[in-house]
């Protein structure tokens, strides 16, 4: 895994210092707080801080509750809310739909005996709005795994995130490029 830094400091400041000031502090009252949930019960603001992490995999107060909200959504449980998040901030899910919702790079084409027909790698995608912006989308499957977009705005304010999206979206531009194409006939 890759990680991006940003040649700004003053850039990225005023992301790592509202994660530090107020997303961390915030998760770990939550964490002692020790009051009993309903059980599959997952706090949607906590889901919501942890999404819009630069990697939400390296902070341990997140891990639980995101594998859990995962395997909510596999089993069609609908997805948290936060209350509390603010105008302009929200999260929310949709399902993958290739070749319409589904990133280029995990856009499949299956050849079967009655035609073709579109996959995506991915079964579903949270996104993530900040002050009224877009800022991240991470995509998910049936096994855990995620791959996070982040907006070229969130990538300005962070300074540092985990690139594998655009990693794999560079590299597929790439392959699309050595393709050869078929000449056409006159």
């Amino acid at each position: 895994m890759t990680t991006h830094r940003s040649a700004s400091i003053a850039r990225r400041m005023p992301a790592h210092a509202l994660w530090r000031a107020f997303a961390l502090p915030c998760l770990a009252v939550a964490a002692m707080a020790g009051a009993p949930a309903p059980a599959h019960a997952v706090d949607g603001c906590q889901v919501l801080l942890c999404f819009a992490a630069p990697n939400w995999r390296k902070v341990p107060q997140c891990v639980p509750p995101i594998r859990q909200v995962l395997r909510d959504l596999a089993r069609g449980r609908a997805f948290p809310t936060c209350a509390m998040s603010g105008a302009g901030n929200s999260a929310q899910h949709n399902w993958a739909a290739a070749p319409t919702n589904c990133p280029p790079q995990y856009t499949r084409l299956v050849e079967t005996d009655t035609g073709s027909s579109y996959t995506c790698d991915y079964t579903g995608a949270i996104s993530v709005v900040v002050e009224g912006a877009a800022f991240a989308r991470t995509w998910w499957n049936m096994a855990g795994d995620t791959v996070t977009e982040f907006s070229p705005a969130a990538k300005a304010q962070m300074g540092s995130w985990d690139t594998r999206y655009d990693d794999e979206y560079q590299a597929w531009t790439g392959a699309q490029a050595s393709v050869p194409v078929a000449p056409s006939i006159p």
